[in-house]
């Protein structure tokens, strides 16, 4: 497993009354095992920081490395196996595909990464149990209820055992209640499993959760 370091990042769009600094000058090192919260309210920066973290988006200054690799070094397709092979994604909007089941849609990351099928199958029944889901592994998303579904995405974003998990207001559909639940399982997964994570919210009741925080305003880090 390998730290994920962040050096003076910005990302600058441009816009008719101005350049945008969606993020500016933002630095920060997250290690294996610790849960890095990324608070602030809407329109922080907070999903543009975990996108150019997770080397979906390229920063204007600064730079992203995960362990020795600078991601800025790397070309789209260097960067795409990165993503595929070190990083997991989790999203506010569940992200999974209505028509495969529980135990389908987490086997996408291993089928994109060609690991043989007998492989798979041990690896999406061991992260399943992990998530509590594996009584439900061949139902599909309309058949669970959001916490369930939100822990499928969770459980596809760890199968492939990445070194980052990424996720962008996991909890944002959840209510209260379910949602404490997932911030829970997403904790207990990364101490345990020796994952480096950064989590946004704009929910002040999660961040209790939390190893670190960083709270995002006007796309800077405010200090407490």
């Amino acid at each position: 497993m390998s730290s994920l370091t962040a050096d003076a990042l910005v990302r600058i769009f441009p816009g008719r009354g101005g350049d945008v600094r969606a993020v500016d000058e933002v630095s920060l090192e997250v290690r294996p095992g610790e849960l890095l919260v990324v608070t602030g309210p809407s329109g922080a920066g907070k999903t543009t920081l975990l996108n150019l973290l997770g080397g979906l988006d390229r920063p204007t200054a600064g730079g992203v490395r995960l362990g020795d690799v600078d991601l800025g070094e790397l070309d789209d397709d260097a960067l795409a196996a990165l993503r595929r092979d070190r990083f997991g994604f989790v999203f506010q909007a569940f992200g999974l595909v209505p028509v495969l089941s529980a135990a389908e849609n987490v086997e996408v990351p291993l089928r994109l990464q060609r690991v043989a099928p007998a492989e798979r199958d041990a690896l999406v029944a061991e992260v399943l149990d992990l998530v509590g889901l594996g009584a439900h592994a061949a139902q599909r998303p309309y058949e669970l209820s959001g916490g369930q579904q939100q822990r499928v995405g969770i459980a596809r974003a760890l199968v492939a055992r990445p070194d980052v998990l990424l996720a962008d207001e996991p909890t944002g559909q959840l209510d209260s209640g379910t949602a404490a639940t997932v911030m829970d399982l997403i904790g207990d997964l990364v101490h345990g499993q020796g994952v480096a994570a950064v989590v946004t919210t704009h929910d002040p009741l999660l961040v209790r959760r939390a190893d670190r925080v960083l709270d995002l305003h006007d796309g800077r880090v405010r200090s407490s």
